[in-house]
């Protein structure tokens, strides 16, 4: 069965993730047509409705729409140079973590290969694919975008940055960095409390809400930070920032203090620099200019 926009889709890698893809396609009543190195990945999609092909030529030749949900850029290599004359002519969506480079690489090799070219940057885990809050970026192609957003819809909010492939996998790696020492401050934290016998779960019910409402700072860290100008009133101070007091708690009671240790060399870089009575916000510049 085919939905009214009679778009066919072919999803090359069923990981957790690409499952997770194809099965929305599925249910939104897409042809769907799926793929993967190892056997066995295609049974539960198939009982669901989706169409196993027996070789990845075979899936890209089944559908104008194919999606590439592969391990890293050197498998979507692997997997697509032999197919490129088989891709001619039809679209290619990379959902596929790489970075901003390997987006406009693969951009480039498509366009050589006549085929147009989506990169996206999925902002999901595989269980929120379809689901509230599912968000997935794009860049390249804007005629490929316009297309098929319809489709892209089903995964999640779409949301497009222009032509420049490698914009999607900037903006996606860059979110991915702040999540990462987010959730590693959290887990230093949780071990610092954890010393005293406190549960994570009930840590957790405090830091929630307390980093929440600290993302409400964002917007004036970014306007100081664009406006260049770390002495504006108003701003916490790097020496009142000084992470010391931390660095000692979290020694005494047998904590690693690599995740505030990296913090606090960045604070006082700008310290060392001259800039202690300026804003938290200047520490972007030790990492804009490392060294």
């Amino acid at each position: 069965m085919t939905t009214n926009d009679g778009v066919q889709v072919s999803v090359l890698g069923l990981g957790a993730m690409g499952s997770a893809l194809a099965a929305a396609l599925v249910r939104a009543g897409h042809e769907t047509t799926v793929w993967n190195r190892s056997p066995g990945r295609a049974d539960d999609l198939v009982a669901q409705g989706a169409l196993a092909a027996a070789t990845a030529g075979d899936a890209v030749r089944a559908s104008r729409l194919v999606i590439a949900c592969l391990l890293d850029h050197a498998s979507v290599h692997e997997v697509l140079d032999p197919l490129a004359g088989d891709l001619a002519g039809r679209t290619l969506v990379n959902v596929t973590t790489t970075s901003p480079a390997q987006a406009r690489e693969l951009a480039a090799w498509a366009a050589e290969a006549g085929v147009a070219y989506l990169d996206g940057g999925i902002m999901a885990v595989p269980h929120m694919i379809g689901q509230p809050g599912s968000s997935i970026l794009y860049s390249g192609s804007a005629d490929a975008f316009a297309q098929y957003q319809p489709l892209l819809d089903r995964w999640g909010t779409s949301t497009y940055f222009g032509e420049d492939a490698g914009l999607a996998s900037l903006y996606d790696l860059a979110l991915l960095a702040g999540m990462y020492v987010m959730f590693a401050g959290f887990m230093h934290g949780a071990a610092m409390v954890a010393s005293a016998g406190v549960p994570a779960t009930k840590f957790a019910a405090m830091a929630a809400p307390w980093l929440t409402a600290m993302t409400g700072s964002f917007h004036g860290y970014a306007t100081v930070i664009d406006g260049g100008d770390y002495t504006v009133e108003g701003q916490q101070s790097l020496e009142f920032s000084d992470l010391g007091d931390i660095q000692r708690a979290s020694a005494e009671l047998g904590v690693s203090t690599e995740v505030v240790d990296m913090v606090q060399r960045l604070i006082r870089r700008q310290i060392d620099a001259g800039h202690g009575k300026e804003g938290f916000a200047r520490i972007i510049e030790s990492i804009k200019h490392p060294g």
